[in-house]
């Protein structure tokens, strides 16, 4: 099972890429997100990927991240939902919006997908309305990006190595995934379900996207609190 290519961009197609690893080409499949996102022929590239085997078949899917990828396999296991759709979903939205809408029971936005109608879209939200969270509170957890340059050794482990002097750089500030993962798990912690968690948190994020984690925290709670 092939879980990351690093390599270098051979060409870029409608709906899918060549990495040339070291010289062997690796057809990988991608959404249009990720696709408009990959860097130009020639230069370095680094995905997960995850690999469909049929009996006639063998695919590989990529994606910029974990998160990515973890909520490709989420949907793939919904019936009616195969690679294409579930590529289709990520392509249309985030990862973070797929998690917001199966949240909130937003369907609607589910099915702007290309290929995917409005029976898909409601099944999407009612069988992974529960499962869901789960995937939501991993992304605080989960490794940002792939950043290709920091494994140009992989790429090509003869080219001579530059020595990088110790960054000073500040911490890059919480992405909204790690800052939205991170309220869902204090909520649970305070014995919230986790379905009720993810709704009031995917709103608080959707009313309120710049807010940090005790201001999404504090925002989700007014949500949670029981109406006169």
């Amino acid at each position: 099972m092939i879980g990351k290519l690093t390599g270098i961009v051979d060409y870029i197609g409608t709906d899918h890429a060549m990495i040339d690893v070291r010289g062997v080409g690796y057809i990988v499949f991608v959404s249009e997100r990720t696709r408009m996102a990959m860097p130009r022929q020639g230069e370095p590239v680094a995905l997960y990927t995850d690999m469909l085997v049929r009996e006639d078949n063998m695919q590989l899917f990529g994606f910029t991240s974990l998160f990515e990828k973890e909520w490709y396999r989420l949907l793939i296991s919904v019936q009616g939902i195969g690679a294409k759709a579930a590529m289709a979903i990520l392509g249309t939205l985030a990862p973070e919006a797929v998690g917001r809408a199966i949240a909130l029971g937003d369907w609607n936005t589910i099915k702007a997908a290309p290929g995917v109608g409005p029976k898909t879209a409601q099944r999407v939200i009612m069988e992974l309305k529960d499962k869901a969270p789960k995937v939501m509170a991993m992304g605080g957890a989960m490794p940002e990006t792939l950043d290709a340059a920091d494994t140009a050794d992989v790429i090509e482990a003869s080219a001579p190595q530059t020595a990088r002097k110790p960054s000073a750089a500040k911490p890059a500030p919480k992405s909204n995934i790690a800052t939205e993962a991170d309220a869902l798990s204090a909520l649970q912690n305070l014995g919230y379900g986790p379905s009720d968690a993810a709704s009031a948190v995917a709103q608080a994020a959707q009313d309120a996207p710049e807010a940090d984690m005790a201001a999404l925290i504090r925002a989700s709670l007014k949500l949670l609190a029981p109406k006169d």
